[in-house]
Parts: structure tokens; C-alpha cells; sequence
């Protein structure tokens, strides 16, 4: 298994947020200076996970400039950035990642996003309908697969036409591509195009269903991927003082927080999002729909809306019992994240016991005999 945590790019504090647009939001205590993500991405890099992941969208800052700036604060830390596939050309980001790579020493991996709210995507322009901005990913993330491999190459899709492109010279390290969605369209494109699948966190059943069924499609195309779940944390030493933060977390949701919230995520079209309103309803109450898996942050979070909730070690189990369905890859969060990044580290990823990939230029080894 590979860990990574989450780059807070629109702000941070201890209560939660949304990710990328204002419906819902909670008021921000720290701004997301260029200094204050280092300390984020600084505490993730010494702590045991691999990359950080940005958002992308309406209300937060271009992830591609941003990870450039706090790639110069890190050493070894990769930088999951996300990119809306549709608002540039697929050749000018190969260009893009190609110089990302080399200004901080091969550490890019790219997050392909779709987008799944109509109003925000007319806002940038775009008036393609679900199932065609998906076919249009699919070719997005083919022509940049092409470009990065060295030009001259010709494509002529739907979507994209290229005449004689590709790169001067052939990428030498291209960034693993990952990838989300849970319409048929999306593990089309996932079984086609990805490196990883990524998942939002659903209860393990229903997570393992779909991971063998995008495995499954994949090996269709002769190929293989990983998979991975998209979490947040709320860590503690006993069960009931995890169950405590929670309550605190929902406590600061005010009903118009929620009402906002709400509202927005009844006008999208992704089916992930309907997925993840579907397990709290919109109700504060029997918000625990798995062991250990609260759908309390999906109430004003749009995205990722659980959250494992219980003690270091019934954390670290639940992981485990992801891990032994399929799940490849983690990526966590939890507020504030910087001291969170540390919480979850030091507590909590020493006890999974599933077999964990060191993060680069740290012993996994090492660090769990001292703990």
C-alpha cells in the first residue's frame, strides 16, 4: 500500500470545509499561504506518505502553480496535482508536466478530472453534457499519453485533432496517471487510460464490488491498474474521544452551511456525488454506515464525504480490511491538516498491518521497530 494526504489549498482550520466552492464552506482560521502549505507538505513528507493531492475547481488556486511553489519547500514529497481535463489542450500539458518534472526532480503525478457539477463547468466555458465530457477525457488523457512519448504523432478524434505533435524528445519519467469517477463512463475511461482508480470512501462492500469490476474491464484491455480510497481521518487514542472530535465537527456544520450544501451537490451530475449524499441523506443523524466509516464531512464537503472515526488502532484496522479487498492506495486528510499529517503518521499507519511501501527516503521498517 502507498499513503498520501491532502494539500488544503483553499485554507485550513479545525472545522469542515468545503474543498473548492463557497456552498457550504466553514470560515477558513489559516490562510493557504505558500509558507503554511510547506509546513503541510513538510509534516506529510516526514511522516510516511508518498504525495500530496490539490483540488481543482471554482474558489481555489491553479494546483499547478501552487505545487511548483511548495515543491521548493520538500524534498522527496510527490505532488498529486489535478487537472480539469477539457480546459487546455492535452498537448500543452504535456509541456507542462514536462517542465514540472524537471524543476522538481521527477516528483509529478496527475489526478485527471472531469468535473461534475454543470453550472460550475458552463461557468468555465464548457457545455459538454456527463457522458461526452467523459468520452472527452478518454481521448484527453490518450493524446497526452502520446505527446509525452515524443512527437511527430497524429490523432484525429471527436474531440482532439493533432497534426505532427507530440514532444521534442520523449519524457523520461511520465506521471503516473489517476483517475475517478462511478458512472459506466468513467470506468470505461478508467479501465482504458488510468494507473490508479480512485474511489471516494464508500462502505467496504460496495468498495469492493467496484474495484473488481474496474479490474475487470481493464484486464478487457490487457491491462492492469491500481486502485485507490479517498478518506479522511478523525484519529484518536480511545474510540470515544474519535467520536467526540466528530461530534465537534458536526456541531460547527449550521443548518445553512448544510442547507447550501445541499443544494448544490442535488444539482450536479456526478454519480459519485449522488453516491456520497446518498449515505447521510442529508440528516445529522445515523451518519455511521459502516464500521467506522462516518458520512457526517459529506453533509457540507462536496467529494470525499467520510471519514474513518475511532481509536489508533480501529483506524488502522479498517485500513486493513480495505486493503484486503483491493485497495492499493490512500489518500487522507483531517483538520487542521498539518497537525493531522503528523497524528496520522505517527499513530496511525504504524499499526496497519498490510504490507506498506516505504514513502521516499524513509525507512517503513525503521520507523515501526521505534514506535
Amino acid at each position: 500500500m502507498t499513503f498520501h494526504w491532502f494539500l488544503p489549498t483553499s485554507g485550513d482550520g479545525d472545522q469542515v470545509g468545503a474543498a473548492t466552492v463557497t456552498a457550504g464552506a466553514a470560515r477558513h482560521d489559516r490562510a493557504a499561504t505558500v509558507a503554511y502549505l510547506a509546513e503541510v507538505g513538510r509534516a506529510a513528507e516526514t511522516n510516511g506518505f508518498t504525495a500530496v493531492l490539490t483540488p481543482v475547481g471554482a474558489g481555489c488556486p491553479d494546483p499547478w502553480i501552487v505545487c511548483a511553489a511548495v515543491a521548493q519547500h520538500t524534498d522527496r514529497l510527490g505532488m498529486l496535482v489535478a487537472v480539469r481535463a477539457g480546459f487546455a489542450l492535452p498537448t500543452l500539458i504535456a509541456q507542462q508536466a514536462e517542465a514540472f518534472q524537471a524543476v522538481s526532480g521527477g516528483r509529478l503525478s496527475l489526478n485527471i478530472v472531469t468535473g461534475g457539477d454543470p453550472a460550475e463547468q458552463r461557468a468555465y466555458g464548457d457545455f459538454l453534457g456527463h457522458d461526452d465530457r467523459y468520452a472527452r477525457t478518454g481521448e484527453f488523457v490518450e493524446v497526452l499519453r502520446r505527446a509525452w512519448a515524443g512527437g511527430p504523432f497524429d490523432y484525429a478524434g471527436k474531440h482532439y485533432r493533432v497534426d505532427g505533435g507530440g514532444l521534442a524528445t520523449p519524457l523520461a519519467t511520465p506521471p503516473p496517471v489517476y483517475f475517478g469517477g462511478a458512472s459506466p463512463a468513467a470506468e470505461t475511461v478508467a479501465a482504458r487510460q488510468a494507473d490508479v482508480y480512485l474511489m471516494w470512501g464508500e462502505p467496504p462492500t460496495s468498495i469492493a464490488a467496484r474495484a473488481t469490476r474496474v479490474r475487470a474491464l481493464a484486464a478487457e484491455q490487457g491491462r492492469t491498474l491500481r486502485t485507490g480510497l479517498r478518506l479522511h481521518v478523525i484519529a484518536r487514542p480511545t474510540s470515544a474521544e474519535a467520536w467526540a472530535e466528530a461530534d465537534r465537527l458536526l456541531a460547527g456544520m449550521s443548518p445553512e452551511r448544510i442547507a447550501a450544501a445541499q443544494d448544490r451537490f442535488r444539482r450536479m451530475d456526478s454519480v459519485g456525488q449522488t453516491r456520497m449524499a446518498a449515505l447521510n441523506a442529508g440528516r445529522t443523524d445515523g451518519l455511521t454506515v459502516a464500521p467506522n466509516l462516518w458520512a457526517g464531512v459529506g453533509l457540507v464537503r462536496e467529494g470525499a464525504g467520510t471519514a474513518l472515526v475511532g481509536s489508533y488502532a480501529e483506524v488502522a484496522a479498517r485500513i486493513d480490511e480495505y486493503a484486503a479487498l483491493g485497495v492499493d492506495e490512500f489518500i487522507l486528510s483531517g483538520w487542521p491538516h498539518r497537525e493531522e499529517a503528523e497524528r496520522v503518521g505517527v499513530e496511525v499507519l504504524p499499526l496497519v498491518t498490510a504490507p506498506v511501501a516505504a514513502a521516499p527516503g524513509r525507512s517503513r521498517v525503521a520507523e515501526v521497530s521505534t514506535r
